[in-house]
């Protein structure tokens, strides 16, 4: 691959092959069965080439079609298990690579965007990509002043590829929905595609890493690496190494799978508490798990510090949700209430929050009960995610004869917490893929406004 497809009709050409390609597939599998092949083998093969197909196409494309992609990587442990085998080295690969740029076009942006004499910024410079995603890649180099850093070069034209390739895949959303069952993928990319502008704004994502980096700066626990250069199309950072999070998923200890889940889930709710941000692209690409810090240890064991622990690297600022208070009370409170098992007051706050719309009525006992198992993580001081149980989850609110299915189906999901909830079910999704036992409710109750009850008094007390 010479470039960045660019022009509207070779990606819309390769966009609209897609369902094509589904149809085929299936007049295909049919011709097997006809022809004495089983109907479970038969279905294996089709999904096999589906999963090649649509992911092949995905990558290749990058922009926003990578971006569906790699948004839709994190559910993959929601899939049935016939399903998932097929699509997981798929998904896997969109998570860390996509075909690179030639050097060439790489010199060219950074002439244009650093000058002319880019080379004198770096004693080193790889023109071998070292990650590849929807709208940049990011090259190792050594800066003039010595210090390792990661240049990440925006794709040109990646701006209008964005937002040809989310129009085009909105129009076959509805065939994308057995991807990740009871998830509507159109809201999804309509999410994404409102994103743009932010994702394409290297000054904003600079912005959030610096307050990032600024309030973890003596953290021990989450690293962020420091902005060492910005403008228009390139961003310079620190470099970290570590062991990228979709290693650990496959190959880590349990130790370092429930390592790296605790720290997550750390991260999320930590994160908009701490900075006001909210860091929104949790995907396993975006994280390294970096070796425990040796110096110093006995001082930070006197002051209760986690040296000696593996440390959570966070990476691509691009997407972040502003959240000034953090993370919004009404989350904490219904969260609590539904633990109190108090429906009455679970429902109220539903309803003022417009979860529950004016026209709409529904039985607050049968809203707990719909809520009761997604929050089981929360109901023990520490639980196991799994690749079944968020299976289990994802049955019970698709399917059309349950009764979770047509209550969720009632609920409206506010814009102020379209992202906050993508961000949530995306990182659950991973702690599910890590397979980690993770003390969620310590997160909780040390960073979830709302999650733990106040006296009179104002002090927080354990619910």
């Amino acid at each position: 691959m010479s470039d960045l497809p660019r022009k509207a009709v070779t990606r819309t050409a390769k966009l609209a092959a897609l369902p094509l390609g589904f149809a085929g597939r299936a007049t295909w599998g049919l011709g097997k069965r006809i022809g004495g092949k089983s109907a479970e083998l038969v279905a294996r093969e089709v999904q096999q080439r589906t999963a090649d197909q649509l992911f092949k196409t995905l990558g290749e494309l990058k922009g926003g079609a990578m971006k569906l992609g790699q948004a839709l990587s994190v559910f993959e442990s929601a899939l049935p298990e016939e399903i998932a085998g097929p699509y997981r080295a798929a998904l896997t690969k969109l998570q860390e690579a996509a075909p690179p740029l030639p050097a060439r076009t790489v010199h060219e942006v950074l002439a244009t965007r650093i000058g002319e004499d880019w080379r004198e910024y770096f004693l080193e410079f790889d023109d071998t990509p070292a990650a590849a995603a929807s709208i940049g890649q990011v090259h190792r180099a050594v800066w003039h002043d010595g210090r390792e850093v990661a240049v990440k070069v925006q794709y040109p034209g990646a701006g209008e590829a964005l937002l040809s390739d989310l129009t085009q895949l909105s129009r076959f959303a509805r065939l994308l929905g057995p991807l990740v069952p009871g998830m509507d993928i159109k809201p999804l990319i309509k999410e994404l595609r409102d994103r743009v502008s932010e994702e394409l704004d290297y000054e904003l994502e600079a912005q959030a890493q610096r307050e990032h980096a600024a309030v973890f700066a003596d953290d021990p626990d989450v690293v962020v690496p420091q902005v060492v250069h910005q403008s228009d199309q390139v961003l310079v950072t620190e470099w970290i190494d570590g062991i990228p999070l979709s290693e650990v998923i496959v190959e880590g200890t349990a130790d370092q799978r429930d390592r790296a889940g605790q720290l997550l889930a750390r991260f999320l709710f930590s994160g908009p508490a701490r900075t006001g941000l909210l860091h929104a692209d949790p995907h396993p690409g975006n994280f390294r798990l970096l070796p425990p810090v040796a110096e110093d240890a006995e001082h930070a064991e006197e002051e209760g510090g986690a040296v000696g622990s593996w440390r959570l690297g966070v990476l691509d600022f691009g997407t972040v949700d502003r959240l000034p208070g953090g993370l919004p009370r009404t989350i904490g409170d219904s969260l609590r209430l539904t633990l109190e098992g108090d429906a009455a007051g679970v429902y109220g706050l539903l309803r003022e929050e417009n979860f529950v719309k004016e026209s709409i009525d529904l039985d607050p006992d049968e809203v707990l009960d719909y809520l009761l198992p997604i929050i089981e993580p929360t109901q023990v001081e520490e639980f196991t995610f799994t690749r079944g149980w968020i299976r289990d989850q994802a049955a019970r609110i698709a399917d059309p004869r349950s009764p979770a299915h047509q209550l969720g189906r009632q609920l409206n999901l506010p814009p102020s917490y379209v992202l906050i909830h993508r961000v949530t079910l995306s990182t659950i999704g991973v702690l599910c893929q890590l397979g980690a036992t993770v003390r969620l409710r310590d997160e909780l109750e040390a960073w979830l406004p709302g999650f733990l009850a106040e006296t009179p008094e104002g002090e927080a007390v354990e619910a």
